[in-house]
C-alpha cells in the first residue's frame, strides 16, 4: 500500500487532498503550466472528527487512502465549502464509505449537493453564517461568502488555532511546494490565478476581507495551491487586487498576419517604455492566457491590435477582446492599433465589443498598408495620451 506525506498544520489538523501536477488546462480555458492542487483538510477533534471539502474527481482513492493514513476513525462531518467537482467530486464516494457522515454547507450549496451529487435531506447540515459546530477542542465557524466564486461558497474557520480554510479565495494554481515560503514566484501565480477566477468578483471579495477582520489568523489554507503560515503574504496583495488598484502601466494584447500590427504593437511599446510606462506585451498565438489574465489585475490601460480579416477584427483578437469584458478587469483606458488591406472593419467591432466595459477609449490608429512615417507619428500621439491619462 503506498504511503502518503499527511502535512500536519497544528495538532489534530492534517492536509489529506491531492496534487495534480501534470494537469495543463482547467475549465477547458486556463493553462496550468505547473499544475494544481486539490487541497482537504482533515479535523480530529476529541469528540468528531470533520473533513473539509474533498477533491477532484479520479482523486477518491487517494484521499481515502490519506483519511485512513491519519489513524483517524469515522468521518463526522464533511464540511463542502465549494460545490464545484475540483472541490467537491469525491462527496459521493467519502459519503457512502462513511455512512453516519452528515454534509455541512450553506442553504444554497444544499440544493447542488442533492442535485449533483445525490445527498438525501437527511443527511445535509446547513449552517448560516457565523454558526459553529464543536468537535472537541476544535471549533468550526462558517462563514458566508457568496461569490467567490459561486454563489453558495462559504469558508471556515478553525477557532482554537486560528486557521482559515478559505476556499478558492487565496489559491494558486501550481502543484510546487506544500508552504507559500517554498514557492519563489507564489505571488504572480497567485496573481495569474486572481485574474482568472478572482478578478470578475472584486467587490464580493472586498466584502470578504472586510468580514475576515474581525478574526485573528494564523494561518490560510486555501483549496489549491499552497498554505499561508504568514498570512499577510497573500492578504496585503489581495487589498490591493479586489480595490482596483492599478499601476502606471498599459498591457499589450496584439496579433499580427503580416507584420503590420507587430510592427504598431513593437513601435507603441518603446515609446511608452521611454515615457517610463511599464508594459506588458502578448502576441495572441503564442500568448498564455493566465499570463494575460495576471496582467489584467493592475494593467490601468489595455491596447488592442489586429489585422481586419473579413470585416471583422482576427478572431483570436475577437476572442481576447470578449475575455476582457468578461474578466470585468480594473483598466479605465483603451486604444485600438491595427492594419488593413482592401477593407477596414475591425475598429468598428472593438468599439462594439468594448462598450459594455465602460473603459474610456482614449484613440485609435487604425492604417491602410504598411506602417509609413505618418502612421508611426500617430502611434508617437497615441502613447502620449496614454501616457497622459496614466
Amino acid at each position: 500500500m503506498k504511503k502518503y506525506w499527511i502535512p500536519e498544520l497544528a495538532e489534530g489538523v492534517s492536509s489529506v487532498g491531492a496534487r495534480d501536477p501534470n494537469r495543463r488546462l482547467f475549465d477547458s480555458l486556463i493553462p496550468l503550466p505547473q499544475g494544481t492542487t486539490y487541497n482537504c483538510y482533515l479535523i480530529r477533534g476529541s469528540e468528531a472528527t470533520a473533513l473539509i471539502d474533498t477533491v477532484n474527481p479520479g482523486f477518491d482513492k487517494e484521499l481515502l487512502a490519506r483519511v485512513r493514513s491519519t489513524g483517524a476513525g469515522e468521518v463526522d462531518y464533511v464540511v463542502m465549502n465549494h460545490a464545484e467537482p475540483d472541490h467537491a467530486g469525491a462527496i459521493s464516494e467519502v459519503m457512502r464509505i462513511y455512512p453516519e457522515a452528515r454534509l455541512i454547507t450553506s442553504k444554497q450549496g444544499a440544493a447542488l449537493a442533492k442535485r449533483y451529487f445525490n445527498v438525501p435531506d437527511e443527511r445535509i447540515v446547513v449552517v448560516s453564517d457565523g454558526e459553529r459546530l464543536a468537535l472537541g477542542g476544535k471549533t468550526l465557524q462558517f462563514l458566508e461568502t457568496p461569490m467567490l466564486h459561486w454563489p453558495e461558497t462559504i469558508m471556515t474557520y478553525l477557532i482554537e488555532d486560528r486557521i482559515l480554510f478559505s476556499c478558492d479565495f487565496f489559491g494558486t494554481h501550481t502543484a510546487s511546494g506544500f508552504y507559500a515560503s517554498q514557492v519563489p514566484e507564489v505571488i504572480s501565480f497567485a496573481q495569474r490565478y486572481f485574474g482568472e477566477i478572482m478578478m470578475p468578483f472584486r467587490s464580493a471579495g472586498a466584502n470578504a476581507l472586510k468580514k475576515l477582520e474581525s478574526l485573528e489568523i494564523t494561518m490560510i489554507a486555501p483549496s489549491h495551491g499552497p498554505v499561508y503560515p504568514e498570512p499577510e503574504v497573500i492578504l496585503e496583495p489581495y487589498r490591493r487586487w479586489t480595490s482596483a488598484e492599478t499601476a502606471k502601466k498599459v498591457l499589450i494584447v496584439y496579433i499580427s498576419m503580416w507584420g503590420t500590427t507587430a510592427h504598431m504593437a513593437e513601435y507603441l511599446t518603446d515609446r511608452l517604455l521611454s515615457h517610463g510606462i511599464e508594459v506588458a506585451i502578448h502576441e495572441l498565438t503564442s500568448a498564455d492566457l493566465g499570463d494575460i489574465a495576471r496582467d489584467l489585475v493592475d494593467s490601468r490601460a489595455i491596447v488592442l491590435g489586429s489585422p481586419t480579416v473579413l470585416r471583422g477584427m482576427h478572431p483570436l483578437a475577437a476572442y481576447a477582446a470578449n475575455l476582457v469584458v468578461a474578466l470585468r478587469p480594473p483598466a479605465e483606458y483603451a486604444a485600438f492599433i491595427g492594419s488593413y488591406g482592401w477593407s477596414g472593419g475591425a475598429l468598428k467591432q472593438v468599439e462594439e465589443i468594448l462598450s459594455p466595459s465602460g473603459v474610456e477609449i482614449v484613440g485609435a490608429v487604425d492604417i491602410s498598408g504598411p506602417a509609413t512615417r505618418q502612421a508611426l507619428e500617430e502611434i508617437e500621439a497615441l502613447a502620449d495620451r496614454l501616457t497622459e491619462r496614466l
